[in-house]
């Protein structure tokens, strides 16, 4: 920690960042000399082991690999910034609520120049959805699934969206596929467990809420995974026998 504090990442928001990676990554717990951090703006990226690309565990997406260049194979050329420079400005508009749409244009820029880059379809997916823009985050996550139909996030991102459109069967099969991909993400297990109750299947979502709580017992949604557990425990509470009329 003294090592990260001397690079003015605050050991607190250091260990957050933790946390949360190892819940989503679905791994043992991980030592930090295993992972490199990053902090970009407000946000500490970790780059987790056996990868080069750093990952944000509050935002739930990856960010530009500052340490591996994009094959040029995939890339057009671009008059003016390169598409790193447009990555690195999407990333930067993030961070404010008012430039979000600067940064879905920057995001449609990198993806038009390198169609293949599926961090950017997820981002770009993200900021769309934080501006309102359903249809076209549902798109945005779709094509990142297409270029990677086993990353989880991608696959959990869509199951989100899909649930909040009513689309609840396409939803659980792919919040089904994150939660096999990333088996201790908790918020998989959540918006599962709220898919099945849409559906009426009370037992499938009563095993995923206990799974939430399993990963995440202090978890943003622990307590509306235990009033929904809680709910249920009322109903399997067997009634009292009504008694036999008494003769006159």
């Amino acid at each position: 920690m003294q090592r990260l504090s001397d690079c003015h990442i605050p050991a607190q928001r250091v260990r957050r960042a933790l946390r949360l990676t190892e819940q989503q990554f679905g791994g043992a717990p991980l030592a930090l000399h295993q992972l490199q951090f990053v902090e970009q703006g407000r946000d500490v990226m970790v780059i987790p082991p056996g990868d080069s690309r750093p990952f944000s565990p509050v935002k739930q997406q990856w960010g530009f690999s500052f340490n591996t260049a994009r094959p040029e194979t995939k890339l057009r050329t671009l008059a003016g910034p390169t598409v790193e420079d447009l990555f690195r400005a999407a990333l930067e508009c993030e961070s404010d609520q008012a430039t979000l749409p600067d940064a879905v244009g920057y995001y449609r820029q990198v993806i038009e120049a390198s169609p293949d880059w599926i961090e950017a379809h997820i981002n770009l997916g993200v900021a769309l959805y934080q501006i309102g823009e359903i249809d076209g985050a549902q798109d945005a996550f779709l094509k990142a699934v297409q270029l990677d139909p086993w990353n989880g996030i991608c696959r959990y991102n869509l199951g989100c969206v899909l649930e909040e459109r009513g689309e609840i069967d396409e939803a659980i099969r792919h919040l089904r596929c994150a939660a096999r991909v990333l088996p201790n993400h908790a918020d998989a297990r959540f918006n599962l467990a709220l898919a099945y109750e849409k559906r009426g299947q009370r037992r499938m979502a009563r095993e995923q809420w206990n799974l939430y709580l399993r990963h995440a017992p202090n978890g943003p949604w622990a307590d509306q995974a235990r009033a929904h557990l809680k709910q249920y425990a009322a109903r399997r509470k067997p009634s009292a026998p009504i008694p036999f009329p008494r003769k006159a």
